[in-house]
């Protein structure tokens, strides 16, 4: 691990100047520069000074942990086309399958279908960004249109069917991952 470059990432971070630092550190300003340029190391109880007024602790300053990404775009999304079903699922979270839910933004053709799932155990929800669709759970059929959503168990066999004059575009997401 390079100390210098992550203590100087923090101090940059913070908007705060190599002086101000030294001045909040009790340190000169020659050894902030030193340090982060990796010409000296600190002491234990010198970093931890650092680290706490860079709003840090040790813990958190050495953990290998990556930083978790919040935010997809465009470049995350994996798509794939269904000519069979006439219909585009688009993962809209990378790697989805790895946790509790699974969410997808699934466009249908007119008349377009997804494969019907069996029964299993968690939850459905869907909400309809364009047309309509049919959501088929069992025997029932249920209509849900723009601006609406719907959520259900999948105790039975489900699929989702879009009208067959507008198709649909919509957000769903299965928990446990299913698609």
């Amino acid at each position: 691990m390079n100390i210098g470059q992550k203590v100087r990432e923090l101090r940059i971070a913070k908007n705060l100047t190599q002086e101000e630092l030294a001045d909040r550190s009790e340190l000169s300003k020659g050894f902030i520069s030193q340090l982060e340029r990796d010409l000296t190391s600190p002491s234990i109880a010198t970093l931890v000074d650092i680290l706490q007024c860079l709003g840090t602790n040790l813990n958190e300053f050495f953990s290998d942990d990556e930083e978790e990404q919040v935010v997809f775009g465009d470049e995350d999304y994996f798509e794939k086309k269904d000519t069979d079903l006439k219909n585009t699922i688009e993962w809209i979270i990378p790697n989805a399958q790895r946790n509790m839910m699974e969410p997808i933004r699934l466009t249908l053709a007119p008349g377009g279908a997804t494969y019907p799932d069996l029964p299993h155990e968690g939850e459905e929800f869907g909400y309809v960004l364009q047309g309509s669709v049919k959501i088929h759970v069992g025997n029932k059929v249920y209509k849900a249109k723009k601006g609406e959503s719907f959520y259900f168990t999948p105790h039975a066999k489900h699929y989702i069917e879009a009208s067959s004059s507008s198709g649909a575009r919509l957000i769903w997401v299965s928990t446990p991952p299913s698609f």
